[in-house]
């Protein structure tokens, strides 16, 4: 019995040991330009998933879900938080959601035999909470409530059926950017007189060929 424990004792330090060394020699590739391996990309997601089953267990989904005043706000937010990195029906990948690493998942694409059902608890928890390392926001910290990350989730739901055009009707029928939360930025902008001039009118901003990146906006 006791060497058994020295054993599993033993085990364990040098495991502990070894991925020390691993962590010191700067062998772990923490580029986002990289993926994961395949395998350490298997083992996060399931980590992923245990932890969100594990804090959702308890969330009540409102009854009011598939109500169409709901998915009208959720679309509005949805354009304007997360079509750019989740992409619309129909819609190409940006250049920022090229740039993330891991690759944030279509939502507009309708769920196949290998893809569950959407789970609403799971997409309210994620969208409040985020999940580290993503490059997602966590929008409950910037003053998004729950009845508007409620909206979101009841969106989407409703996302993958709809077309390109059912989309933007349905996006120019909601109030936009609009959450009852954190100030709407876009308003903040746009209350700025409208003749107030440049820090610095003398000197050109600066163009990359095709793309000024100085004031593109995602």
């Amino acid at each position: 019995m006791n060497r058994c424990l020295l054993g599993v004792v033993a085990t364990i330090a040098s495991g502990s040991v070894m991925g020390a060394l691993v962590v010191v020699s700067g062998l772990i590739n923490v580029a986002a330009s990289e993926p994961h391996s395949p395998l350490v990309h298997q083992f996060l997601a399931f980590a992923r998933e245990r932890s969100i089953a594990s804090r959702i267990a308890d969330i009540q989904v409102p009854q009011d879900l598939a109500e169409p005043e709901r998915i009208r706000r959720g679309s509005g937010n949805y354009e304007a938080m997360c079509a750019t990195c989740h992409l619309s029906p129909a819609g190409t990948d940006s250049e920022l959601r090229q740039g993330l690493d891991p690759t944030p998942p279509k939502l507009a694409e309708k769920p196949d035999a290998s893809i569950p059902a959407r789970n609403p608890a799971r997409d309210f928890w994620i969208i409040k909470h985020s999940i580290k390392a993503s490059a997602m926001p966590a929008w409950s910290k910037g003053g998004m409530e729950d009845e508007a990350i409620w909206d979101l989730a009841a969106f989407l739901q409703t996302m993958p059926s709809l077309t390109k055009d059912e989309y933007a009707r349905l996006v120019a029928s909601s109030d936009g950017h609009s959450h009852g939360g954190q100030a709407n930025h876009a308003d903040e902008h746009d209350e700025r007189p409208a003749t107030a001039a440049p820090a610095n009118p003398a000197k050109p901003r600066q163009k990359t060929a095709g793309h000024d990146h100085a004031h593109h906006r995602h």
